[in-house]
């Protein structure tokens, strides 16, 4: 379903692509997943959509934002903003399908087909408008978790649907092995428990 001269744009709902990996057991290789979709076609735009919550010192998603700002993603945030709900629970809320939304929709005369990492079903109405306008559209979510992370009426709108498990291979990151320390004396710091740093 792709062509090698098609002009391409990869849209990347973060929170819901991150959602779908974990469920299937895996981390994304960014720098792997940009190589495979420049190989597929001409890629001209790689966005990147995300909330972060401004009052945190460390977020655990920046160093991932800022290697995917230098690395040929163009990065699209908001602050995420927090609340709590009426159970006392903390909760966070940062949707960013407008931004997606508009951005999809402005780079639609300039592209042959969009490539679109999320399941969520709120997008279904923005696949089909992009249709209306000539652009083919693929969804990158999973159906073989439990339950599935793809609205199926996402599923049934787009042209072509790519399975995340089958892309596990080509775009995932191979698990960290624990290291060794074989190549240095033990320290105390080593004593105790006799594990190896997980990491």
């Amino acid at each position: 379903m792709f062509y090698r001269d098609e002009r391409l744009a990869l849209f990347i709902d973060g929170s819901n692509l991150y959602a779908a990996a974990k469920s299937l057991g895996f981390d994304i290789d960014y720098k792997l997943l940009r190589q495979e979709f420049m190989r597929r076609g001409k890629l001209l735009r790689a966005f990147y959509y995300t909330a972060l919550l401004e009052n945190d010192d460390y977020s655990p998603i920046r160093p991932l934002v800022d290697w995917l700002h230098y690395n040929g993603f163009s990065m699209v945030t908001k602050p995420a903003k927090e609340y709590t709900d009426s159970m006392g629970r903390r909760k966070v809320k940062g949707n960013m399908d407008i931004e997606l939304t508009v951005d999809a929709l402005e780079i639609a005369a300039h592209v042959d087909h969009i490539v679109l990492f999320s399941g969520d079903g709120d997008f279904k109405p923005l696949v089909a408008a992009l249709q209306r306008k000539g652009v083919r559209v693929s969804i990158v979510s999973t159906i073989r978790s439990q339950p599935p992370m793809i609205a199926d009426e996402l599923r049934r709108q787009a042209d072509n649907f790519i399975e995340l498990d089958e892309l596990k291979d080509v775009i995932g990151r191979p698990p960290r092995e624990p290291r060794e320390f074989t190549d240095r004396a033990p320290t105390t710091a080593d004593e105790g428990d006799g594990e190896g740093d997980e990491g």
